[in-house]
């Protein structure tokens, strides 16, 4: 293991660069970080208000850490890098920001009288239980302070670190509404391994459903995202939502890939390695923005609804999978109304 200040005398370097009054960068000489770099910082505050709530099923999320391990080139959080002035390819990767004080200060503004005990959503920014969490141990304490005050919260993951935190979400599930969704967007192990490089595979993530839902805690599908071209067809459907049904999830939720900037540019970049003869159709699909056409993604909605019902899956409701996004706002057709396409932050 390796540290240093920021600043060679000591003192704290860049406060204006993450919001706080002091930062230390660690390495750690071990497989499982090597090429990581993490900003251990006090944040100030820790329940942040989502921008658009109105749209939302929640309004108050919580992060404790910046930047992810999981590497997805999609990952539409990318572009927060930039408001550190950290690159938002390979930095977001591995320039992770760690906010050390997140449990305790967690609960003390839990405990403030303006705080009205509202729902918090965990995992729609960066994952919280990303690899970073092995060594940190951030969401143990903030399972308990939600406890505590049986404060009602969702979780949306990739990690399976999760399950070591199995018995304090059963106590936190016995006092509050608590919500888990683990994220699969398909089973492809050629694509998984290229597209999220630092994340569990599809198995094991489906795994954690069936452990969660054996235990107790009801555990939904966010089955995203769904790759236009290269995890879209019917047979990749297909596969997918029969693997999630077999894992005992509550419900799947289809979400249709989407390229934000900073995101947009480093998926890009590896759609030109990795498959080149599709740039020109991505550019054709994305031409208008960071979202596929409507037409698009209610036809992979639609698809996928119609698998989940023949597999025994649901009924999804919109708002049902706690700590999801709420449909996007133009209604969809009134003969299709299960095809409606999510909205990610």
């Amino acid at each position: 293991m390796r540290w240093d200040n920021l600043n060679p005398d000591g003192t704290a370097a860049a406060p204006a660069l993450f919001g706080t009054d002091g930062v230390v960068t660690r390495t750690f000489d071990t497989p499982e970080f090597r090429g990581i770099t993490f900003h251990e910082i006090r944040a100030r505050s820790i329940v942040n208000k989502v921008p658009g709530a109105s749209r939302m099923p929640f309004e108050w999320t919580v992060n404790p850490y910046r930047g992810c391990t999981h590497a997805c080139v999609y990952c539409f959080a990318r572009r927060t890098h930039s408001y550190l002035d950290l690159d938002t390819g390979l930095g977001f990767d591995t320039q992770i920001v760690v906010k050390l004080n997140a449990p305790e200060l967690l609960r003390h503004e839990l405990a403030s009288r303006r705080w009205r005990g509202e729902h918090i959503a965990m995992g729609t920014n960066v994952d919280c239980y990303q690899r970073a969490e092995g060594r940190y141990r951030l969401m143990p304490g903030i399972l308990t302070a939600l406890t505590e005050r049986a404060n009602p919260f969702s979780i949306l993951t990739k990690g399976t670190l999760i399950l070591r935190d199995l018995e304090l979400l059963r106590r936190a599930a016995a006092v509050t509404d608590v919500g888990v969704s683990v994220s699969v967007g398909f089973t492809d192990a050629e694509l998984w391994r290229t597209v999220e490089p630092g994340t569990p595979s599809p198995e094991r993530r489906l795994d954690v459903v069936r452990t969660l839902t054996d235990h107790g805690i009801p555990c939904g599908v966010l089955m995203a995202p769904v790759i236009p071209y290269l995890g879209d067809t019917p047979a990749h459907l297909r596969a997918t939502v029969r693997a999630v049904a077999a894992s005992g999830a509550t419900s799947v939720t289809p979400l249709v890939l989407h390229l934000r900037p900073g995101a947009r540019e480093w998926f890009m970049a590896w759609l030109t390695r990795h498959h080149p003869r599709l740039v020109r159709r991505y550019e054709a699909l994305y031409a208008d923005g960071a979202y596929a056409p409507k037409w698009y993604q209610r036809r992979v909605t639609g698809q996928v609804h119609e698998l989940a019902a023949e597999y025994g899956i649901g009924p999804w409701r919109p708002g049902a999978a706690r700590g999801l996004p709420e449909p996007a706002p133009e209604p969809p057709p009134a003969t299709a109304p299960e095809a409606t396409q999510l909205s990610l932050l």
